[in-house]
């Protein structure tokens, strides 16, 4: 059973990154996204107000520059050449003057310098100067996007860490539609399936399962207040609902797998449904179909997105669509590219992407299914296997 990315894996990463640079005449670089360092290095860290980066130098070795906390973290899990740390922030001496330290001492001064940001930024409350007020470079390249667009197209490896993700994504899902039941609060079913999920999932696994970002349990199977009426609002928020016969349910359950995500959602009804219910739910399968009959290699990820809304239009409720068909995921629930009409990136195999058309009318509620698909040569993989039809999706 593989639970982690092998070691091997990720320095392939790593040299393909900087492969890319030498190619691009960049001779140094400095990266500041979590997501991406994690890609590139295997170390899964916290961003907080404390700056942290990694560095790649003219001579292509690898630093990790953290905080004096995370010093023995990054030694034990970054594989980096050097790991430099700071005392802490703001600190007497401003944390980007250590690393203005660094970056003389390893030669980055009067090279072509890329970076994923000028910069450090963080929403808590961190203050600190430009890399470009840091350091004289020959040049300055932007390298925003490298990592990402190195994600898109994802390992075998990669792959099987998203499917385990959705082995326990189905679990708590169930349990979720088990214990929907009408007078019954819907935080209180997310807590109970999500919880029982995650102690069945942790038992079964073993201490060599990491979660690696999560949300407070290992597995989450939740409506986020899309219940009922509420259904209808697309990104609607956990709130204090109680089920009641006939309500429309939206659901979501993911699971996280050494960081990786992967996407099941439903459209559910309590004890029964109407006409106007199963009318609307019809046309979403069918849309979401409409996707599954378009997806291959080779096309770009608009064309997607236009066969759905073709099919809405002339069904007569694209006015009741908010929102585009899909998007790619990995190691963030929503990643690019997108099934949207304004994305051209064409589609290889490998790729995985939720395929999740929405219908929403109000008063009545949401209809939406999400799919986690692998895109193939001559068309597309379902890794998602919960049951899609109207008579599975009623809460008894």
């Amino acid at each position: 059973m593989l639970l982690a990315i092998p070691k091997e894996e990720i320095m392939e990463r790593r040299n393909k990154f900087i492969s890319r640079l030498h190619a691009s005449d960049v001779e140094c670089a400095i990266l500041f996204n979590a997501i991406d360092i994690f890609y590139l290095t295997g170390f899964h860290f916290h961003p907080t107000e404390r700056p942290m980066g990694l560095l790649i130098d003219p001579s292509g070795r690898s630093h990790m520059f953290v905080p004096a906390l995370e010093h023995e973290h990054a030694e034990l899990y970054a594989g980096a050449d050097f790991v430099h740390s700071y005392p802490e922030y703001p600190g007497l001496r401003h944390p980007m003057e250590y690393l203005k330290d660094i970056l003389i001492d390893y030669q980055f001064a009067s090279k072509t310098i890329g970076f994923d940001s000028d910069g450090y930024g963080s929403p808590m409350g961190y203050r600190g100067p430009r890399i470009s007020d840091l350091v004289t470079a020959k040049r300055f390249v932007s390298l925003y996007g490298w990592v990402e667009e190195a994600r898109y197209v994802k390992s075998p490896n990669e792959i099987e860490l998203i499917k385990e993700s959705l082995r326990w994504s189905h679990l708590a899902h169930r349990l979720l539609q088990k214990y929907a039941k009408p007078g019954v609060d819907a935080i209180e079913i997310e807590s109970r399936a999500s919880h029982e999920a995650s102690l069945i999932m942790l038992d079964a696994l073993g201490n060599d399962y990491k979660p690696y970002g999560g949300y407070g349990q290992n597995v989450i199977a939740v409506f986020r207040g899309q219940v009922g009426p509420m259904s209808a609002i697309p990104h609607a928020v956990t709130q204090s609902i109680t089920l009641k016969r006939g309500d429309t349910l939206v659901t979501g359950a993911d699971a996280a797998v050494w960081g990786y995500h992967s996407e099941l959602e439903r459209t559910m009804f309590v004890q029964e449904v109407s006409k106007e219910q199963e009318h609307y739910f019809n046309l979403m399968v069918e849309a979401q179909n409409v996707a599954f009959r378009t997806i291959r290699a080779g096309i770009p990820a608009s064309e997607v997105d236009k066969e759905v809304q073709r099919f809405l239009q002339e069904s007569g409720v694209a006015h009741l669509t908010r929102h585009h068909t899909g998007h790619s995921l990995g190691l963030r629930n929503h990643e690019a590219p997108f099934f949207d009409t304004g994305d051209p990136t064409i589609l290889q195999a490998g790729m995985i992407f939720s395929v999740e058309p929405g219908i929403y009318v109000k008063e009545l509620g949401g209809f939406r299914h999400a799919e986690t698909i692998l895109v193939t040569e001559n068309g597309m993989e379902m890794l998602t296997y919960y049951p899609r039809d109207l008579e599975s999706m009623i809460c008894h």
